[in-house]
């Protein structure tokens, strides 16, 4: 054989091992994974329990850095910054899409400047009554907003329950009868519906969960298609026949946008992975959280499909960002 012919089928049987030696190289030093909220939160938890089994799995420390403020802008805009090489990822919530509307002058630009890997995990949101309020249904508390004035609580404008505070607003026709009252987090909406000086409020499942387990709060709804497993006993508002109350908390996992292809497979066969694992499921679930585990073409069509559903109604209720 020719020796120009050997050495051409040489490297032609080579570019396969170069290629699985650079992907295989991946990653070849600590990982940092950004979550752009306070430690201990909803999103932090999930982050914690991804970022351990991932670091298992490649041998390499996978470090949860918490920089939280700007309404979750500061972390993004930090990861959108990093070097486009995989080691830098970036966890993200509903609050990163609604944002896009919220403040249309980001450092970033959440679709372009990410690739998502995975829609990690959502949990429901619960619609709450202090135990005093005489509605036992959804329905009776929609007729109580028509009938009266009712101050409903949340965790901040723009936060997944004043979205869903919005969503009942228009599902019971209540129109101005219900005054947002917005809060620096959900756990005080919670400890002030529980006084008697709120109404209502649409709360994150985990932030509410204790109190109605008690008896301090009343559930009337979880806000997703199916009634929770953690609250069996209460409705979901698709069976109650207003599904246009639908609405999650949803975390996803995404990296910079320009990250090489390989490395990203890696990231996504590694995540995939990471969330097969019972303990990491276990645990997930006595959080709350459904997992889900999207391919990066779901994930991405999800984000977008939530970006623009938030934002039609951010603009037609006159949303804006907490001042």
């Amino acid at each position: 054989m020719p020796i120009a012919r050997r050495q051409a089928l040489g490297l032609l049987a080579a570019a396969p091992a170069t290629a699985l030696a650079q992907a295989a190289a991946f990653p070849d030093r600590p990982v940092r994974y950004i979550v752009p909220f306070t430690p201990a939160g909803l999103t932090d938890i999930m982050a914690r329990l991804v970022a351990h089994r991932l670091g298992e799995i490649w041998n390499r420390p996978v470090v949860v850095e918490n920089r939280a403020g700007g309404n979750a802008m500061i972390g993004a805009d930090a990861a959108a910054k990093s070097s486009p090489d995989g080691h830098t990822l970036l966890a993200i919530t509903l609050a990163h899409a609604v944002n896009v509307s919220l403040f249309p002058q980001a450092p970033y630009d959440l679709v372009r400047d990410f690739a998502p890997i995975s829609v990690l995990g959502s949990l429901p949101l619960v619609v709450c009554v202090n135990p005093s309020n005489p509605a036992r249904t959804l329905s009776q508390l929609m007729e109580q907003a028509r009938q009266r004035h009712m101050n409903g609580g949340s965790s901040g404008n723009g936060t997944p329950p004043h979205l869903g505070l919005e969503l009942l607003r228009r599902a019971s026709g209540a129109g101005g009868n219900i005054t947002h009252v917005p809060y620096r987090g959900g756990a005080p909406s919670v400890t002030d519906l529980v006084a008697g000086n709120l109404d209502l409020i649409v709360s994150n499942l985990p932030e509410c969960l204790s109190q109605l387990q008690s008896g301090r709060l009343r559930g009337l709804a979880v806000t997703g298609a199916q009634r929770h497993r953690l609250l069996p006993d209460v409705p979901a508002v698709a069976e109650l026949g207003s599904p246009e109350m639908e609405i999650t908390s949803w975390t996803a996992m995404v990296t910079n946008a320009a990250t090489p292809r390989e490395a990203l497979q890696e990231i996504s066969r590694a995540t995939g992975l990471a969330l097969q694992d019972a303990e990491l499921r276990r645990r997930a679930e006595e959080g709350g959280f459904d997992l889900l585990g999207w391919d990066a073409d779901r994930s991405g069509g999800f984000i977008r499909q939530e970006i623009d559903r938030w934002g039609r109604l951010v603009r037609e209720a006159h949303i804006q960002a907490n001042t």
